[in-house]
């Protein structure tokens, strides 16, 4: 099944969180009970950089995509309700918005690297990622070396960004908040290339206006980002969902849902 399409922007975006109902949240075992220290009892609060299609996106004013359709299987197996908020990148990737308490937990499309891991608890991996270069079609950059001297664009605090100012040092690179700003930047010539994870990259070559210049290994992994300390338990907790959504098979449903080959 193709990639799920980019929904336009309904009046209900400019609401900053939606709250989804992942359960009933009415059982005695809640979380509320557990020791998980959550910011608001019966409720898994989620931080998010959206959009960021295929992971995180909004569709008929709900939050859908990889990481969303997954995360609300993780609240519901654990009798929780779901409060999803929408933040900017450099705070997940920092830590910061798990530091100020405004959330339990990140959902974002978030590499696990030896730099966040000294700020933050990580689940299991959930999703292994390649990085690309998206380019116009007909462009002449076919490759990582063709980048010196070029107009690169890439997404700040992301390791897209660590990768590029690695490998292409020579380019002219450009950060930017998210795609949604980075890729009309790429439309209207501003860039003439963007460096970021493949599945994002490939949602924008639907229309043949844009293709997938080079792939790079980077052995990279998603992870579910949690607080240094005091979130053991909701660690553990998320982990075990994990697990039993590969078991009974949710997992590969989910990921057939919004990934092909």
């Amino acid at each position: 099944m193709p990639y799920k399409a980019r929904s336009s922007v309904l009046a209900a975006a400019a609401l900053s969180a939606l709250v989804l109902s992942a359960c009933g949240g009415e059982g005695d075992d809640s979380a509320s009970d557990s020791g998980m220290n959550l910011v608001s009892e019966g409720t898994l609060t989620v931080c998010s950089d959206i959009p960021y299609v295929p992971f995180e996106y909004e569709e008929n004013g709900e939050y859908v995509g990889f990481d969303m359709d997954l995360i609300k299987e993780i609240a519901s197996g654990m009798d929780l309700n779901l409060e999803v908020k929408d933040s900017g990148f450099d705070g997940l990737q920092s830590g910061t918005v798990l530091a100020a308490g405004q959330c339990d937990l990140i959902a974002s499309a978030m590499t696990i690297t030896e730099e966040r891991q000294e700020r933050m608890a990580f689940s299991d991996p959930y999703y292994d990622s390649l990085q690309s270069i998206l380019v116009p079609e007909g462009s002449d950059i076919t490759g990582i070396e063709d980048l010196a001297g070029r107009n690169l664009g890439v997404q700040q605090g992301t390791t897209g960004e660590a990768y590029a100012r690695e490998q292409a040092p020579d380019a002219k690179i450009s950060s930017f908040q998210s795609d949604g700003e980075l890729f009309p930047a790429l439309q209207s010539g501003q860039v003439e290339a963007v460096l970021q994870d493949l599945p994002v990259n490939l949602e924008h070559t639907r229309d043949g206006e844009f293709t997938i210049a080079a792939k790079f290994e980077t052995d990279e992994s998603y992870g579910f980002a949690m607080s240094k300390t005091g979130s053991e338990e909701l660690v553990s907790a998320v982990n075990e969902q994990l697990a039993a959504l590969r078991d009974n098979g949710k997992y590969q449903e989910i990921y057939d849902k919004y990934f092909t080959e």
